[in-house]
């Protein structure tokens, strides 16, 4: 897997610029045909190095590492860590919680959410609800255990919880790059 980059400022984009390719510039902040191909490259293989990635894009190893730079710094890329599967580590059960929270307790909430593991995710929404969240138990029984620990705080005000039976398209990415690459 190759290491988390610093963001740097590369030299000359247009320079590096493989023919009929376009760079992500000051004024186009998409990603092209070969930052596509390069992150396609990395989610499918996430352990390849820079120049295997160059040998297989056939691209100069210098513009591989400057379009990862550049795409980290932009935050197209976050990071190169591992998935890590829930379920392999003990949690099999998923759920989405809405909650309901009492008005200027955002913040308060968000670091109580923050100190539960079984917290994977929180996000502000719109519509019935202030907040979802998505967490983890080891089992049905564990779930209560978890939403008890979730809803245990003054700042929410009520809950709504749906346990996810089945996953038929898990979270993905690529389609989305592949779309944004030819566009």
């Amino acid at each position: 897997m190759p290491p988390a980059h610093s963001p740097s400022s590369p030299g000359s984009p247009n320079s590096a610029a493989p023919q009929g390719t376009s760079i992500v510039g000051s004024t186009n902040d998409t990603i092209d045909t070969l930052d596509g191909r390069l992150i396609r490259l990395l989610a499918e293989e996430p352990r390849i190095g820079v120049l295997e990635c160059s040998r297989r894009l056939q691209v100069a190893r210098g513009t591989v590492q400057a379009r990862l730079d550049r795409l980290q710094a932009k935050g197209v890329i976050g990071g190169f860590g591992p998935e890590v599967d829930p379920a392999a580590i003990g949690y099999p059960v998923t759920a989405f919680a809405t909650l309901e929270i009492s008005q200027g307790q955002g913040s308060d909430v968000r670091a109580h959410l923050a100190g539960v593991p079984e917290v994977l995710e929180l996000h502000t929404i719109t519509g019935i609800g202030d907040m979802m969240v998505r967490i983890v138990a080891r089992s049905n029984a564990d779930l209560q255990r978890v939403i008890d620990r979730v809803v245990g705080f003054d700042g929410i005000v009520r809950s709504s919880t749906a346990i996810v039976l089945e996953n038929p398209v898990p979270y993905r990415i690529l389609p989305l790059v592949d779309q944004a690459a030819a566009e």
